[in-house]
């Protein structure tokens, strides 16, 4: 048996993939990683640097239907992030302040996909 080492891509279902990549590239500035044709489109976006792509990968999605997808962001201000993604017309929950636990906050993608995105603790950082 082989030892897994790492984490590569997640997957996530989206009706569109190119107004999601749109959505990912130009809202969230991810890059795209790999857009390639083949049986199925497949396509992998993330932030610049990052370890971990996102895979956006088509498939029907109910309308208004929103799944909790377990993803975390980090971001160095969660209240600054909240206010960027707002200002671009993106839906954001509020921001959470709980003792001993980092700020976050919710956000939805265009498919109903649930993203948290965190404040990085300064141990992370490093």
């Amino acid at each position: 048996m082989s030892t897994i080492t790492d984490i590569r891509t997640i997957g996530i279902t989206t009706a569109d993939q190119d107004k999601a990549i749109a959505f990912y590239c130009d809202t969230l500035d991810f890059v795209v990683r790999l857009d390639v044709n083949g049986p199925t489109r497949w396509v992998e976006v993330a932030p610049a640097g990052a370890d971990v792509s996102l895979a956006l990968v088509a498939g029907d999605r109910e309308a208004g239907e929103v799944t909790e997808t377990g993803i975390r962001f980090n971001v160095p201000d969660a209240a600054a992030a909240r206010e960027t993604l707002s200002s671009r017309g993106v839906g954001v929950g509020e921001l959470l302040l709980w003792p001993g636990v980092p700020p976050m906050f919710t956000f939805d993608d265009p498919d109903g996909n649930r993203f948290v995105i965190l404040e990085q603790t300064a141990a992370e950082a490093s």
